[in-house]
């Protein structure tokens, strides 16, 4: 069977490449990784982007014929495809509660995303944030402080294991570290267990070995 094939932007900047490659890596699921640089003059890059998806974004997932795009929908497709791994839970109620937290990370925090861009390299020191940042940040402590407190007897999760709700939050970690926003003790329990996992670390590794710098990235 051939491996997966999983296109993604720079490590340093990209969090919606981050999502499905940690859903991957933290499960041990085989896949070849295909670093695009992304907001480069280079019309190349933009024309290997083309080859994966006519969407003309990262990340992309490629099965054989099979093609993904969209961070959330290639997860769901590796949950599909590798059920053992387990990405939502087992319950009913506590699967539609991960596909809810999911979608509204999918969809929503403009703000924060607008004020706070992913940014490894970024000495970490604070910025002044707006009201509606501000609101984001609290819903997000809440939907973690809620999943932690329903199901944090079966593991140090969002859902107790390892599933698509802490992938799909992941970057959220790295964002709340680098602009050093104040965050309540149990919302920093949960920030150093998923900054603790393997595959988190190795991600921020590589990021942090890039040399690309994306300028407009660069003013924050």
């Amino acid at each position: 069977m051939a491996a997966l094939k999983l296109a993604i932007g720079n490590k340093n900047y990209s969090s919606w490449s981050m999502r499905p490659w940690l859903a991957l890596r933290a499960n041990d699921i085989p896949f070849v990784e295909t670093l695009i640089p992304l907001y480069t003059d280079n019309p190349a890059d933009k024309e290997q982007i083309l080859s994966f998806s006519r969407a003309g974004k990262v990340p992309v997932l490629v099965d054989g014929d099979i093609t993904v795009w969209d961070s959330l929908a290639i997860i769901e497709y590796i949950a599909e495809r590798y059920p053992e791994v387990k990405l939502w839970p087992d319950d009913v109620a506590a699967r539609a509660h991960a596909r809810s937290v999911c979608a509204e990370m999918h969809s929503g925090f403009a703000a924060l995303r607008n004020e706070c861009g992913m940014n490894l390299h970024r000495p970490i020191r604070p910025v002044t944030l707006s009201a509606d940042a501000k609101a984001n940040i609290a819903r997000i402590e809440e939907i973690w402080r809620e999943c932690r407190a329903r199901y944090g007897a079966k593991g140090p999760f969002l859902f107790g294991r390892f599933g698509a709700a802490d992938a799909m939050y992941a970057p959220v970690v790295h964002r709340f570290r680098t602009y050093a926003i104040e965050v309540a003790p149990d919302t920093r329990a949960y920030m150093e267990t998923m900054m603790a996992l393997p595959a988190f670390q190795e991600w921020t590794r590589d990021g942090l070995a890039e040399t690309l710098v994306i300028a407009k990235f660069e003013d924050a």
